[in-house]
């Protein structure tokens, strides 16, 4: 069983909404890659709630079609992976429907990667990616022959508005983000939203 981490949420702040902690990359360079609202919680003032997780990755995928900011990314099939280990994954299409198949080794230690195959069709009809602790992070349109390559080395943020598990969400739209840095040893913060809807992060070791 991987660590678990703990956020201790306080909402301060004067107004009913849903607090969204979510992941972004390191260094992105596709820009096809999109970020989802991974974990959320609805909140009144006055409250408080927790979050948790484990360091547990998984391949996912859905075929609802092309998502856009707003869209929805509901999983379809949740396959364990190993980012030392099983790494590597195919999507496919036959009868008619999308299924993961081959789960392996596939080398680049830190990294996860799925092969589209050539079945896939239409394009973009299908959204392909990974998953943490049970809940999608990044996702991208499936593509055929293409590796779809995502880092393992994601950084934590948390935000407060309107949010849905599994929404894409456009990071650089979000202006009153709060980035979560656990400390060395440490694997719970503490975290208020302030009445002037600022943040205050302590480290509860």
């Amino acid at each position: 069983m991987s660590q678990q981490y703990t956020v201790n949420v306080t909402n301060n702040s004067t107004i009913f909404g849903s607090f969204c902690i979510y992941q972004s990359l390191p260094d992105i360079s596709n820009p096809n890659i999109m970020s989802l609202a991974w974990l959320t919680k609805s909140a009144f003032p006055g409250t408080l709630l927790s979050f948790e997780w484990g360091i547990d990755y998984s391949f996912v995928w859905d075929d609802s079609g092309p998502l856009n900011v707003g869209s929805v990314f509901t999983a379809s099939q949740s396959v364990p992976c190993d980012p030392s280990g099983n790494n590597n994954i195919t999507l496919m299409y036959s009868n008619g429907a999308y299924n993961f198949t081959g789960l392996n080794n596939g080398g680049r230690n830190g990294t996860l990667f799925i092969t589209g195959h050539e079945s896939i069709n239409p394009v973009n009809s299908a959204a392909v990616g990974i998953a943490m602790s049970g809940a999608g992070t990044f996702v991208q349109p499936a593509q055929p022959n293409m590796d779809l390559v995502f880092s393992v080395t994601p950084t934590y943020w948390i935000t407060y508005g309107n949010y849905i598990p599994g929404q894409v969400i456009q990071i650089s739209d979000i202006s009153n983000a709060q980035q979560l840095t656990f400390p060395m040893g440490s694997y719970e913060l503490d975290v208020t939203l302030q009445r002037n809807n600022s943040w205050v992060v302590a480290s509860n070791s």
